[in-house]
């Protein structure tokens, strides 16, 4: 059966955006995946549909109404049978390892995307919501951030990517980023392709490959560099 993704928000009109065109757009026409979008603003009960209101303790911004949220979460989930991810920056870093576990769940994803202040806490508390950041900074609300993590998380779905073999030697599959890569033509602008992969030796690629990958990670993430040397046993 397909994965089936919700997303909760004040801007329906936002979907499905990028996610509906390249290969997880051919994946949805497909029916890979099923998508559906959900206006918060429709469970508002008051004829200016109010969603917001100030925050108790003083501050600027609005918060979203919990009642309301509610109302939204209840219509389109029920407790223990789908998977509540709520984008906010105070949430676990989003990594390529969480993907994967998004990847094989057999359950339903409901995303719910905040905006002002955030969610008032109460009803994310309620619901066992699941706090998911893109990283360290803040956007203008969780519907990017949905975006993007549903394209790294649909990707790795069986018949979405024609060549799945692809997926194993990319960017944070073993713990590296991924070495360069180079195409035709052989020579351009006075830069020429690194004889090694025009060899047809593919042990040496392998190797050139390899080093290429560590290198790149050794100098620009010094971090997933210290966690791959400890995994190695490396010096």
């Amino acid at each position: 059966m397909s994965p089936k993704v919700t997303i909760l928000t004040l801007f329906p009109e936002m979907f499905p955006g990028p996610l509906g065109h390249s290969l997880i757009g051919k994946a949805l026409e497909k029916n890979l995946w099923q998508l559906e979008v959900v206006d918060i603003r429709t469970f508002a009960e008051d004829k200016h549909q109010t969603v917001d209101d100030t925050s108790f303790g003083g501050g600027p911004g609005m918060v979203m109404r919990p009642d309301v949220v509610d109302k939204a979460l209840s219509a389109v989930m029920e407790k223990g049978k789908a998977r509540l991810i709520h984008l906010t920056p105070r949430g676990q870093v989003f990594h390529q390892a969480l993907a994967h576990k998004m990847a094989d769940s057999t359950l339903p994803f409901v995303f719910l995307c905040g905006r002002y202040e955030g969610i008032d806490q109460r009803v994310l508390d309620a619901w066992d919501a699941e706090d998911v950041s893109l990283g360290d900074f803040v956007l203008t609300g969780g519907e990017l951030a949905a975006m993007t993590i549903l394209d790294a998380v649909l990707r790795l779905i069986p018949g979405v990517i024609g060549d799945e073999k692809s997926l194993e030697e990319e960017s944070f599959s073993k713990g590296l980023l991924e070495y360069p890569h180079y195409t035709r033509p052989r020579a351009w602008e006075g830069r020429e392709v690194p004889e090694v992969l025009l060899s047809g030796n593919h042990k040496k690629i392998t190797e050139w490959r390899l080093k290429e990958a560590e290198a790149i990670t050794r100098e620009r993430r010094p971090d997933l560099w210290n966690k791959y040397i400890n995994q190695h046993h490396l010096t």
